[in-house]
């Protein structure tokens, strides 16, 4: 199996990182399709977009979705973008229309905040953003004038990915974010400082962002001390690890 199917495979499995209640949407339920061999992946290489890529695919091979909208920019009278949605699908089961917002992250516990590996981004203030603005586009009225028959879609938020925690620091794991319950499943990961990096007793295998979700079938050179950046690595028997800078999360470099 190649790693996009894997991936894809991952996608259709994992669970979300909060529990299943409204907005969040699981998919669960959905049958997976194998991608076919003339399936690739030639867009942009961020993650994301990837993720995105193949999220839309799980519901263009579902017979309960229909994709109508795909990644539909919004802008304002003057041309300044407001913003894009991701995903207008058509449920044939419900025959009713709904905006679907993808996301995949990774946080790290510190001090009571789930920060991305990129301090910058935050846990509460993506899910805030998702929330209050991204899941809102398709109500705004630029984007009513343009697509009319839309204004009754309901909202749909897959957010998928893992939380990392310090074994080497007893920190209290908090069970909400703004409200919304976290899923225990996803708080799976680890991370440490780069001085905690010895205190590490198996080998870790550093991963590229596309081997993120799903980790390593094959390993090569173990990692050895990190340089002063963050690296994501996972042992033989599939544990995650972020390795951060001493310095991190104020000074985030990535």
């Amino acid at each position: 199996m190649n790693q996009l199917q894997r991936f894809y495979q991952w996608i259709a499995t994992t669970p979300l990182l909060f529990e299943n209640q409204e907005p969040f949407a699981s998919i669960a339920h959905l049958p997976t399709t194998p991608l076919v061999a003339s399936d690739d992946y030639s867009g942009n290489p961020r993650l994301g977009f990837l993720y995105q890529y193949l999220c839309t695919k799980l519901f263009e091979t579902s017979s309960q979705y229909d994709v109508v909208i795909e990644e539909a920019q919004v802008n304002d009278h003057t041309g300044k973008t407001l913003g894009a949605i991701d995903l207008i699908l058509k449920n044939n089961q419900t025959m009713r229309y709904e905006h679907w917002e993808v996301a995949i992250k990774f946080y790290l516990l510190h001090q009571g905040v789930w920060y991305g590996p990129n301090a910058h981004d935050q846990l509460d203030k993506k899910l805030d953003r998702m929330l209050t603005h991204q899941l809102k586009m398709s109500k705004t009225s630029e984007f009513l004038s343009r697509f009319p028959d839309f204004k009754d879609v309901s909202e749909h938020l897959l957010l998928q990915g893992r939380l990392y925690i310090n074994p080497f620091i007893d920190e209290a794991i908090p069970n909400q974010c703004l409200g919304y319950t976290l899923n225990p499943s996803q708080i799976s990961g680890h991370w440490c400082f780069q001085s905690q990096f010895n205190l590490i007793n198996e080998p870790l295998y550093p991963l590229d962002k596309t081997h993120w979700a799903t980790g390593l079938t094959a390993f090569d050179e173990p990692l050895t001390q990190p340089a002063n950046r963050f690296v994501h690595a996972q042992t033989k028997q599939g544990k995650f690890w972020f390795i951060v800078p001493d310095s991190w999360p104020a000074s985030s470099v990535s």
